[in-house]
This record gives C-alpha cells, sequence and structure tokens, in this order.
C-alpha cells in the first residue's frame, strides 16, 4: 500500500515534523515513495472529546447506524478519540469502522431507581449491589466504569448523592481489580467529599466543587472533566423543573459559579481535560466549541488545546504522534498558539490514516 508524507510544525515545541502513513499507522521514519501530502502548517495530534455519548440521543432510541453517523461528525469536527462515559448502546461495531475516532468506553450509566434519565443505564434496586456492578461494566467498556453520584431527589426537591461512602469505597475497589478507572457525574456539593476520598480517577462536570475539594482533587491525581458547554444548559434546564423549585434554584446558582470554580481549579493545578457531553442537550461535533470555552476559564489558547489532545492522550494511554502510533491528526493552516480558530478548518483530518 502507498503511504503518505506529512510535513509541518509541532505547535508544542515549534520543531518541524515529519510523520509518514502506512496502512493506517505512523512513522517517524521515511518511507520509500511515499507521496507527501501536506508540505508546511502545523500538525496536532487528534483531539479528544473526553466526555461524550455517541449511543445517546435526545428519546433514546438509538441505533448502531445512527451512533456511527454522531461519531463521523465528531471525527470530522477533528475529535478522533472519544472517552463514551455511558451509553444504553454497545458501540464495539463501531470499532472496525476507520472513518469512526478511537473509543474508550464506560459500559453503561450506574444509577439507582427514578435517580436518572429513565432506560439510559443499570438501575440498582440494591444500592450495596453497586460493585459488583460496576464489576460487570467495567468487563462491558474499554477500562472505564461510570456512575451517577448525584441527581435530583424528588422528596428532597433537590440534588443528592445516590451512594453511601462504603458503597463508593467498594465501587472504587472492584473498578480497579478489574483493571478499569472509574468517574462519577456529580452537579452539586454533597456528593463530592465522598467520592472524592474514595479516589475517583475522575469527576465529570463538578460544579458544586469548593476550594478545599479543590486542593483534594491536586491532592489525590484525580481529574476533572468540566463540559463547559453542557453548562451552558444548565439555566434550560432548571426551567424545565418548575415541580422543584429548591433544584431549580440551585442549578442556577451552580451555572453562576461555575466559571469561578473551573479558574480556580486550573490556578490550583487539577488535571483539566475537555469534554463537551455530546448526544443529550449537546450537538456532536462541537469539541472546538469547548476549547474555546476553555479560555473562558484562563487557558491560554495552546494550553487549551493541550487540555483536548496531548494531555488527555497521556491520561487516556492513547496513542499520540509515535512511530507505530494509529495515525489520527490534523493539520491546520495556523498556528493555534495565535489563533485557536484554525482548529474549525483544518486543512486535513487524518483518522486512522484516513483523509476525512
Amino acid at each position: 500500500m502507498a503511504a503518505d508524507h506529512y510535513r509541518g510544525i509541532d505547535p508544542f515545541t515549534g520543531e518541524p515534523l515529519d510523520l509518514w502513513v502506512r496502512d493506517g499507522r505512523i512513522s517517524r521514519t521515511a518511507l520509500a515513495g511515499a507521496q507527501t501530502v501536506a508540505d508546511g502548517g502545523w500538525i496536532v495530534p487528534g483531539l479528544v472529546d473526553a466526555h461524550n455519548h455517541v449511543g445517546i440521543a435526545p428519546g433514546l432510541g438509538v441505533t448502531i447506524d445512527r451512533a456511527r453517523g454522531f461519531a463521523y461528525q465528531d471525527a470530522r469536527a477533528g475529535a478522533l478519540l472519544l472517552r463514551e462515559v455511558g451509553s444504553p448502546v454497545d458501540t464495539h461495531p463501531l470499532d472496525d469502522d476507520p472513518r469512526c475516532p478511537r473509543f474508550l468506553r464506560a459500559g453503561k450509566h450506574i444509577a439507582r431507581p427514578k435517580r436518572y434519565l429513565r432506560d439510559y443505564g443499570v438501575e440498582l434496586d440494591d444500592p450495596d449491589r453497586l460493585a459488583d456492578e460496576v464489576r460487570r461494566q467495567a468487563r462491558a467498556g474499554d477500562g472505564w466504569v461510570k456512575l451517577v453520584g448525584d441527581w435530583i431527589d424528588r422528596e428532597a426537591g433537590d440534588l443528592a448523592p445516590l451512594w453511601t461512602s462504603a458503597q463508593l469505597q467498594a465501587a472504587v475497589a472492584a473498578a480497579h481489580e478489574e483493571g478499569a478507572r472509574i468517574t462519577a457525574h456529580v452537579f452539586g456539593y454533597d456528593a463530592l467529599p465522598d467520592i472524592i476520598d474514595a479516589g475517583f480517577d475522575s469527576i465529570e462536570h463538578g460544579t458544586g466543587l469548593t476550594q478545599d475539594l479543590i486542593d483534594r482533587l491536586v491532592e489525590k491525581q484525580i481529574a476533572l472533566v468540566p463540559t463547559l458547554i453542557q453548562v451552558e444548559n444548565f439555566p434550560g434546564i432548571a426551567d424545565g423543573a418548575d415541580r422543584f423549585p429548591v433544584y431549580q434554584s440551585h442549578m442556577r446558582a451552580l451555572y453562576a459559579g461555575a466559571p469561578a470554580v473551573y479558574a480556580a481549579a486550573r490556578e490550583a493545578g487539577v488535571a483539566i481535560y475537555a469534554g463537551t457531553d455530546a448526544g443529550g442537550f449537546v450537538e456532536h461535533g462541537r469539541i472546538v466549541d469547548e476549547v474555546d470555552a476553555l479560555t473562558g476559564i484562563g487557558f491560554r489558547p495552546l494550553e487549551a488545546l493541550a487540555a483536548a489532545s496531548s494531555a488527555p492522550r497521556r491520561w487516556l494511554g492513547a496513542d499520540g504522534l509515535e512511530d507505530g502510533d494509529r495515525a489520527d491528526f490534523l493539520v491546520l493552516d495556523a498556528d493555534p498558539a495565535r489563533d485557536l480558530s484554525t482548529l474549525r478548518r483544518p486543512r486535513h483530518v487524518v483518522c486512522s490514516g484516513l483523509q476525512l
């Protein structure tokens, strides 16, 4: 099979970068007979959407073909690695499609009856069985497990934790014994102390974080995926919950405080990664909107790009731009350190060696 050659600049180092691609893999050594596809520009690893759901859409009923379409949307936008943190649909059949991003999955959401979106995940009648379910979902996924840490409690009329400290400790132990990492959806404050104490590997959303909890994230090396463009939907979520005025007020307060919370987390040194939460309120293909949003909480342009490319790839143990890695990268016309908008018009999107 013929090889392709891409020559450009690494924006993170400023050094020249030459990549040869054959059979979907990168070679850092010249391949005979290669055709030069790009000579100039800036080359960056494929973007990472660290919170994505190609198997979810409003109303459920997502088929594998529809999930494939969502995956194509994300790939065309440059997101060539997706951490799919919960889906009612098994999207493993997409792994054989070279035009799809690479996936790292968390199996199904784990929740309790009437404490999450209906039919989206596994609903445990007996919360003491949480560790057993974590094991099942770890085996169904690709190295991650996701549980719902808080959700509206209709009796309380507000966000409330779903699990006890002991149940969370057992869940973490089970995930790690299975060789998986574990994350939790958390909006408010109350569920966070026990989740952090239990040693979760990451937090999704995290709008209820306080400075003391942020410091504990740093101490325990727990990552944060803030899903900034999803948080923009909090006022609309509140508007649709007229039966629960306390919850409405809480969600609006979390929305108002989120920029300062995330800025404080960045300043403290929390590892923050870009994730869109595409699949519900958020359309697929919006990873660059999330990168832009990171600059609104203090990230410099190149730092924001790193949080959506090289940094989460290291965190997830995924390929980058080294010899033998899967050929997932973008070729840009302008230096993203000076102009992040260049991500919206990549010259080339190379997905598993194919030009999309």
